[in-house]
């Protein structure tokens, strides 16, 4: 089957791009035949606070990545929409993250629609998003309008899909595992490639820093005095999407600066497993979220979790199984983390881990697009 995947990837780096590419692999592995059409503008920079949009990481793939999209230009949308119509894909995949590309890629697929052949279906990360700005439902229903089909990968996008009253085929499928990021290696391994002691414990918080992603919540709980004479420090390995003075004042103000360790430049593809290997606990303290990539890294890492009880994050860590689900303050992930480190329960959550990890696989993923396309060839 001929697939055309529409969305971020190579030398475009972060999550949605990471996906894109694992999942192309994974359609390649089942015969398929796969490319993907990326961008050459991706955000203009009033949406894109960090250093840099692009990986300096040289990969290879077993598919074609072709740079075609201007998110800021009608006549590329045209001329993109144009050549994926002509090139009758059977499937084109979209990924929709963001309501500011609502218009490019819902006026891309519209012209697709053209061939009355190929089938559409996006992977909806988000709908409503977490930094709302005027505007945003009316990007989103013109999208969505563009869509045959629609896989979200939380109960809480799925929710927000069906309030603009769409009839169409949805899927509800978790975001599988990450594996892509290197093997499972000893932590004295991983903390000497992180130049950091075999002594210490640590908790990490990783990725892109964005206000809604609660560090400051985190930072607060681990002011805690348990922490510090316990020899526990906190990993925040991450570019600044948001204030970095401000996360470096609470971090004085609570006189953190010996206990927490900054890595906030980007972190390549093979520096990834030594974070999550070195690490005890990933901590999530969300103050919204969908779904998180970084939680499907964890699992692939074998690493227990805590996670806020906001958006998706919940559906994916059973509670003192393999992690924690607790509320957005600082109190509660402040006793999670004590009881975690307290009751050595390090070994207890990864063994749970490798059997939770199971419906995650990519494979999952994949038979929920072919299934789509063929409720969308019955509806037809």
């Amino acid at each position: 089957m001929k697939i055309t995947i529409l969305g971020p990837a190579h030398p475009y780096r972060g999550g949605i791009a990471a996906l894109n590419e694992r999942l192309a692999r994974q359609l390649v592995d089942e015969g398929h035949d796969v490319n993907v059409v990326s961008f050459t503008v991706q955000y203009p920079k009033f949406l894109f606070p960090g250093k840099t949009q692009f990986s300096e990481q040289k990969t290879t793939f077993n598919f074609p990545i072709e740079r075609e999209i201007n998110s800021v230009s009608p006549f590329n949308w045209l001329k993109t929409g144009w050549k994926i119509k002509n090139s009758r894909p059977n499937i084109l995949i979209v990924r929709f993250w963001l309501p500011f590309m609502g218009m490019s890629l819902g006026s891309i697929c519209r012209i697709v629609k053209l061939n009355r052949h190929t089938k559409i279906i996006s992977i909806a990360d988000n709908i409503i998003p977490h930094e709302k700005r005027p505007g945003d439902k009316l990007l989103c229903r013109y999208f969505i309008g563009s869509i045959d089909a629609f896989i979200t990968m939380s109960e809480s996008v799925l929710k927000d899909l069906e309030k603009f009253r769409y009839r169409k085929p949805k899927i509800l499928t978790p975001h599988p595992i990450y594996d892509h990021y290197g093997a499972v290696e000893t932590r004295e391994k991983a903390l000497l490639n992180l130049n950091l002691s075999k002594e210490d414990r640590y908790i990490l918080f990783f990725g892109f820093i964005r206000d809604y992603k609660g560090l400051d919540l985190l930072l607060k709980a681990f002011s805690n005095p348990y922490f510090k004479p316990n020899r526990i420090k906190l990993i925040v390995a991450g570019e600044f999407y948001a204030d970095e003075i401000k996360y470096r004042e609470i971090i004085k103000e609570l006189s953190l600066e010996d206990d927490v360790i900054l890595r906030t430049s980007y972190i390549s593809n093979t520096e990834v497993q030594h974070y999550f290997n070195g690490a005890d606990i990933v901590a999530q303290p969300y103050k919204s979220a969908t779904q998180s990539g970084v939680t499907q890294i964890g699992y692939h890492f074998n690493k227990p979790m805590l996670v806020t009880n906001v958006g998706g994050l919940a559906e994916t860590i059973p509670h003192m199984k393999v992690g924690y689900v607790v509320e957005p303050n600082s109190d509660d992930i402040a006793k999670a983390l004590i009881d975690f480190f307290e009751n050595e329960r390090l070994e207890e959550f990864s063994a749970n881990i490798l059997k939770e990890k199971e419906r995650f696989s990519w494979d999952k993923m994949t038979s929920s697009i072919m299934k789509l396309a063929s409720l969308i060839r019955k509806k037809k």
